[in-house]
């Protein structure tokens, strides 16, 4: 394991490469990820079908696994580029331009399975369709505080996953740390932007292929009661109180204890 100053200033050169990665690079790796998260969302789905919804959380860590070990670009775990910011070795400009190119991709990402599995028919089995165009009506109809304040809990768990696992290098290593974290956001209903970018468009569409659109899950209440505020609670709990705090407390390279 390395010690939490030595994964402090690991993420703050990963948060520095990710400032002024390519545009192309950088989008495509979000593509990727929107993907891994919704091919997680999917397993969930149907484990919280056909077992329990402790179950579909543990099923959902394997998201946040690919994207750490096999190679991709995550808006909420991006959040964490705020350390390499505040120590002045990213710029807000570079920030800001991964967040928003990171977070289309996503969309793109997300978007594009629950397309496939809708249309493809995955969701065949009319339990789990209709387990899935639930979770999209009671997120939809979340309060705005509601939504905020479950999005800042969320990414307190996804960063501090991400920032476990930089402390091993090992394979096994990094997937049995960001388990737990991932595990307790899912199980505790937290608000997690990137996975509703998967659950919106696929509870949705399904719902339209069903004939039978909940009341509530509008376009607009998913944009404005659920997504605006996840991804700023997002970024509170993710780049403010994790990137931020460890940045108080690591930042100063030349503090020695007495």
């Amino acid at each position: 394991m390395f010690s939490p100053a030595d994964i402090a200033e690991r993420l703050s050169d990963v948060g520095f490469a990710k400032s002024v990665m390519s545009l192309s690079k950088m989008f495509f790796l979000a593509i990727f990820a929107g993907i891994f998260i919704a091919l997680a969302g999917i397993a969930s789905v149907f484990t919280n079908v056909y077992a329990n919804k402790f179950a579909g959380a543990c099923v959902f860590t394997c998201g946040l696994a690919m994207v750490v070990t096999a190679g991709s670009e995550l808006f909420t775990g991006n959040c964490l580029i705020t350390l390499a910011v505040l120590e002045r070795r990213a710029t807000v400009h570079g920030m800001l331009r991964n967040w928003c190119v990171v977070y289309f991709g996503n969309l793109i990402g997300a978007g594009l399975v629950a397309a496939i599995a809708v249309y493809g028919n995955v969701f065949s089995n009319p339990e789990v369709a209709q387990a899935l165009i639930d979770t999209a009506a009671a997120k939809a109809n979340l309060g705005f505080g509601d939504a905020f304040v479950k999005g800042v809990l969320c990414n307190i768990l996804v960063c501090i996953a991400v920032w476990m696992s930089f402390g091993t290098m090992t394979l096994e290593g990094k997937v049995i740390l960001v388990f737990l974290p991932i595990m307790a956001f899912v199980v505790s209903g937290f608000e997690h932007c990137v996975a509703n970018m998967f659950y919106f468009p696929a509870g949705m569409l399904q719902a339209l292929k069903s004939g039978a659109m909940p009341e509530g899950l509008t376009v607009l209440r998913v944009i404005f009661r659920n997504l605006i505020p996840a991804t700023l609670g997002n970024i509170v709990g993710g780049g403010v109180l994790v990137g931020g705090g460890y940045w108080l407390i690591f930042s100063h390279r030349k503090y020695s204890a007495p």
